[in-house]
């Protein structure tokens, strides 16, 4: 769990890191998977894997509940924000899919607004697509954000620049990724091309947008705790 809760993995990359053989580490997920905290989806670049997910959402429930349960002091909070502007480095961030035209896009304009100004946040693809129009519609409507501007970018753009987390978002640029200078810490998350759910019916396939832009934003509120410290770790 504790592998799965920093990048989604499949099950020869699990089996490596925590060092136990194929059929026990298989058994403990299908364990994860009826508890409901760990899902799995096949790989867009190779339909015989498939990428394990923890739901953290649901995990950091559990775990509140439970804490409350046993004794009122024991209820979690959250970690104080950290104020923009409070003399920190900004994190440098780069979302990749591979056409850039709407995964990529909403997470790097999330991770930049919703970070109060600690994420410079970037995206580019491996095969750069014009920007979806249903990604600018649902991060407009549904979270208050322009992509109207915005332009599809190659990564090769910014293969000389240095970042301190790349996140790849599709199964298949994870495949292409090339190694970036530092090296920054790299995350996988296997989302779905939303843009490949009923692509010729408009009514179907907005709504894939939406699921699509309401994983982003939960899966960036929990980055942002890793990534960004507080100010009582920091004097640690």
């Amino acid at each position: 769990m504790g592998e799965l809760a920093r990048s989604d993995r499949l099950v020869n990359e699990l089996t490596g890191l925590v060092g136990e053989p194929q059929n026990l580490v298989s058994y403990h997920l299908g364990q994860l998977r009826a508890a409901r905290l760990v899902s799995a989806r096949r790989s867009s670049a190779d339909g015989r894997d498939s990428y394990y997910t923890l739901d953290l959402g649901r995990v950091g429930h559990m775990l509140a509940t439970t804490g409350a349960a046993l004794h009122p002091g024991l209820r979690l909070a959250p970690p104080p924000a950290r104020p923009a502007g409070d003399g920190a480095a900004r994190v440098r961030v780069l979302f990749l899919c591979t056409g850039n035209s709407a995964r990529s896009q909403m997470a790097e304009a999330l991770a930049e607004a919703r970070s109060g100004g600690a994420v410079e946040a970037y995206s580019a693809g491996s095969n750069p697509k014009p920007l979806h129009p249903d990604a600018v519609r649902v991060m407009r409507e549904e979270h208050g954000i322009d992509l109207s501007g915005n332009r599809s970018k190659h990564l090769s753009e910014f293969a000389e620049q240095r970042f301190d987390w790349v996140i790849s978002l599709c199964d298949r640029v994870r495949e292409v990724c090339p190694e970036f200078p530092g090296p920054p810490q790299t995350v996988h998350w296997s989302i779905p091309d939303p843009s490949a759910v009923a692509p010729d019916d408009e009514a179907a396939g907005y709504p894939a947008f939406r699921t699509t832009a309401g994983e982003l934003e939960t899966r960036i509120g929990f980055l942002f705790a890793a990534l960004i410290p507080s100010k009582e770790e920091e004097k640690r």
